[in-house]
């Protein structure tokens, strides 16, 4: 079946595969239990590195307050804080425009990014399986879509690449211009603090004239169409970003400030190492206390801990239940008893996956916290305690 309506096509293919026997499910179920210990093994990696990485930011970020020195002016460098670990907020300044000479543009500012997207087919799928006559069948529906997109579609992918046909590489390619020199009064930042300016906004093209014959502006784009309105495959439209704006413009409004938390090296802003083994060179867009700065990297770093946390659970909880997915292969026959034993199984893996997660949080934390790390062991043995106490007494005889 095939249907066209406006730029959208669909049509549906259906496979079918005999239905795998005992053996073969055995097999995919082994294969399966190989890489759940893989997976399994890891978890252990990530919760208990994240620990240590967790209590060194936290240290170095405590070391690192007790030791800044917030700078009295910005537009003079003192030798006293020579090495030292150094506060300051300011305008960002550049040395010198960035331009696109292609399109006739230019900005001072720290970053500026061509964005390039072309109009192109677009597959999607929507694949359903069900069972019929012994056989598994994969009913999927593909249909294709004519869109904006940044990267390039590899058409020969397609189900059905006749009618669907994508230009191979763009005309016009995307980049970022970063700029040579940035400062905040007489400081210069280092790349790694430049590379945390990175807060883009869309460039207003209103101001501009069409650079070329060929190309039409339209809102904040430049197409290379010859109607931007009804595109085609192939065509191209370009936008433009900035991040961290310095001088004042009269378009775009005052100089971006910026607080930064450096080691002062002569007139330059580089990393500091903390005696931890951590490093610090921050920046945050706005003007910002020590107190402010330090309470914002701790919150970061109490989220990153936590989302390493989840994820380090879902690893051990995944490997846990493909190690035993065995169990299940060898009752799937059974409706009713397959339902029970998916059921126990995933309880069985939630409760261990927690309980083991718990126990190496606390070894993670052993060296650097003993109470804590008792008490979470502690902790970890409740889930095995709750599971063990909602399975009934056997019955007196």
């Amino acid at each position: 079946q095939f249907s066209d309506t406006g730029s959208r096509k669909e049509h549906v293919k259906i496979t079918s595969e005999s239905k795998p026997g005992f053996l073969e499910r055995l097999s995919e179920t082994s294969g399966g239990m190989l890489m759940g210990l893989v997976t399994f093994l890891l978890s252990f990696y990530l919760l208990f590195t994240n620990e240590g990485r967790a209590l060194k930011t936290a240290r170095s970020l405590d070391e690192g307050l007790s030791l800044v020195i917030p700078l009295d002016s910005i537009h003079s460098v003192s030798q006293q804080n020579e090495g030292r670990l150094v506060h300051l907020a300011g305008a960002l300044s550049t040395s010198k425009p960035l331009f696109d000479p292609s399109y006739g543009l230019s900005i001072q500012a720290v970053k500026l990014k061509r964005n390039v997207e072309m109009y192109q087919w677009v597959e999607h799928e929507d694949s359903t399986e069900y069972e019929e006559n012994g056989e598994i069948k994969k009913e999927t529906k593909y249909s294709y879509n004519t869109e904006w997109k940044s990267e390039v579609v590899n058409s020969r992918n397609f189900d059905r690449e006749i009618g669907h046909k994508n230009p191979s590489a763009m005309a016009v390619e995307s980049f970022t211009a970063v700029s040579p020199n940035v400062q905040v009064g007489s400081f210069v930042l280092s790349k790694g603090l430049v590379d945390k300016i990175d807060d883009f906004k869309q460039l207003s093209l209103s101001n501009l004239e069409d650079p070329h014959a060929d190309v039409t502006r339209g809102g904040d784009y430049f197409y290379h169409s010859e109607n931007p309105r009804r595109p085609e495959v192939g065509d191209l439209r370009v936008s433009f970003f900035y991040a961290g704006l310095s001088g004042d413009d009269p378009h775009l409004g005052s100089a971006d400030k910026v607080t930064v938390i450096a080691r002062q090296r002569g007139d330059q802003l580089v990393p500091y190492h903390t005696k931890s083994g951590d490093v610090l060179q921050i920046l945050y867009p706005g003007d910002l206390s020590v107190e402010e700065v330090f309470q914002k990297e701790h919150e970061s770093n109490t989220m990153k801990t936590w989302a390493l946390r989840a994820a380090g659970w879902l690893a051990m909880f995944v490997g846990i239940s493909l190690m035993t997915r065995i169990f299940y292969t060898l009752v799937d026959w059974f409706p009713v008893v397959r339902d029970l034993v998916n059921i126990g199984l995933k309880a069985f893996a939630f409760c261990v996956a927690s309980s083991l997660s718990l126990l190496t949080i606390s070894i993670g934390w052993l060296f650097y916290r003993p109470l804590w790390a008792l008490l979470i062991g502690l902790l970890s043995v409740v889930p095995i305690v709750v599971a063990k106490s909602r399975v009934p007494p056997k019955k007196q005889q």
